[in-house]
């Protein structure tokens, strides 16, 4: 079934836009909400704006994620070999770990230094995932 999946005309290319909409979903709302903790659009409360786009950065990664497994499980020896593809995985769970370890200690009802670096190294994470799932075709 998988192997159809990526021979098929136009169901992987669906596959992968399917996945880069929800990277831009995911990654926009972040930023957004790392905007706003910074101090942009101050008038506009933290809490409200953390549950709009936090939610919507949760679809992002739900699509990205079940597209992901789905473009993986067509070509799953190649990529396990991709050091790419690897390092994408690792940053991955080190972005799970950063995200529980920025919500554990509440940072967006502290908005301290903590917070903020927290949320840049988020960005920065995703920014790498990003990079390494781009360059898992040409390594």
């Amino acid at each position: 079934m998988f192997a159809a999946l990526g021979a098929h005309p136009w169901a992987y290319p669906m596959l992968e836009v399917v996945h880069i909409l929800g990277i831009g979903l995911l990654l926009g709302n972040l930023v957004l909400l790392e905007l706003r903790v910074f101090g942009f659009a101050s008038d506009l409360p933290v809490a409200s704006l953390a549950r709009l786009s936090l939610a919507i950065a949760g679809l992002g990664f739900a699509m990205a994620t079940a597209s992901g497994l789905l473009m993986f499980a067509t070509q799953a020896e190649e990529l396990l070999a991709n050091r790419a593809f690897t390092a994408k995985m690792l940053l991955l769970m080190l972005a799970g770990c950063n995200a529980g370890w920025f919500h554990g200690r509440r940072s967006l009802q502290r908005l301290d230094g903590g917070a903020k670096a927290l949320m840049v190294a988020s960005t920065v994470i995703w920014l790498l995932v990003l990079t390494c799932g781009r360059w898992i075709a040409y390594v």
